[in-house]
């Protein structure tokens, strides 16, 4: 199932493995799980920490669990989590065995915190890009917080489930609570969607916000042109903050970039990941999950520009930097949200 440049990759990832797993999957005599079987043996033999069992009792078939021996730390795939989601399946081995997801310490307390118990199903499809980040967030999420269950389902493999559910476009999202209800659909960021969760999360944000000092300089926007602004600001040594909506703007939107100079191919979710690495290499406060709605200018020379945010907080900086970039263009007919990605694309 993988090529030797990805086991070598795999086995290479999973020395960072702190403790042993297992993966426990749900068969049936089709010829999905005697792939997904192959899969997760090829899996088990890159690591001492990493055991393969094929007794599970989990209704869909072909479907298997990550599980921390001992623990109920796990995350679910139903289907073959290659393509686009093998990156989030490599994740999710190396989360549930102990490696810390990549997520700010605030935010991972905040998860750590969230009240009750939560079950999500997403359904995803292995060519969705907008997917990887949604399964991979509530993948994260339900590793740092065991009281929140997620299985990605590979909705070609689960059809009946598809249409049951009515599911348009992916990724969609249902929490589950007695009955499925639609939680979410579309990309989002782990920090979006906790906001969904955790009701009093904007409310904090903005008060933390509200009391931060001015900044040197502020940028409004998260895309490239933002990315930059803050870092050649933060390298002069001047106070530097960031507001976005999402970091990475419409780039997260992109698949194929073949038209960045030096770069031959990249894709947009991989490129907004390494600006916002690069970003946070420099001291610079990026306040994410936050619309400017007004800017007020300085009342007297030398004073300070204030950004009014759509949280009700505002920020404060000596000058401000108008990074918004551009937004694709929809012509609102009806099916255009519902077929985004199958059939309906921008460029």
């Amino acid at each position: 199932m993988l090529d030797s440049n990805l086991s070598t990759a795999l086995r290479q990832h999973l020395t960072n493995l702190k403790f042993p797993i297992e993966l426990v999957a749900s068969l049936d005599d089709g010829p999905k799980s005697a792939e997904l079987r192959e899969l997760l043996t090829e899996i088990a033999g890159l690591s001492d920490l990493v055991a393969a069992r094929f007794d599970g009792t989990d209704a869909r078939r072909p479907s298997f669990q990550i599980v921390r021996t001992g623990t109920d730390v796990a995350v679910t795939f139903a289907g073959i989590p290659l393509g686009h989601e093998f990156t989030s399946l490599v994740l999710a081995l190396l989360h549930v065995g102990g490696h810390p997801p990549k997520v700010s310490d605030d935010v991972a307390e905040q998860i750590r915190n969230l009240p009750g118990s939560y079950e999500f199903v997403t359904y995803m499809s292995l060519s969705c890009q907008n997917c990887p980040d949604v399964v991979q967030a509530l993948n994260a999420m339900s590793v740092l917080n065991p009281n929140i269950k997620h299985t990605a389902v590979d909705g070609a493999l689960f059809q009946d489930e598809v249409t049951e559910r009515n599911v348009m476009a992916v990724p969609a999202v249902f929490r589950v609570n007695g009955t499925a209800e639609l939680f979410h659909s579309g990309r989002a960021t782990i920090e979006e969607l906790l906001v969904k969760l955790d009701t009093g999360a904007a409310e904090r944000a903005a008060a933390e916000i509200a009391e931060k000092d001015p900044f040197d300089v502020l940028i409004v926007g998260g895309g490239p042109a933002g990315a930059s602004a803050a870092i050649y600001a933060a390298r002069k040594g001047v106070s530097t903050g960031v507001v976005a909506d999402r970091f990475g703007g419409q780039v997260l939107d992109t698949l194929a970039i073949e038209n960045f100079i030096s770069v031959p191919y990249t894709e947009g979710p991989k490129l907004a990941a390494a600006l916002e690495q690069h970003v946070h290499e420099y001291d610079v406060d990026v306040m994410k999950a936050q619309r400017a709605k007004q800017l007020i200018p300085a009342a007297e020379p030398g004073g300070y520009v204030t950004v009014e945010l759509e949280s009700g907080a505002s920020v404060k900086a000596r000058s401000v930097i108008l990074a918004t970039g551009a937004r694709w263009r929809h012509m609102n007919v009806p099916g255009e949200t519902e077929y985004l990605t199958k059939g309906v694309t921008f460029c």
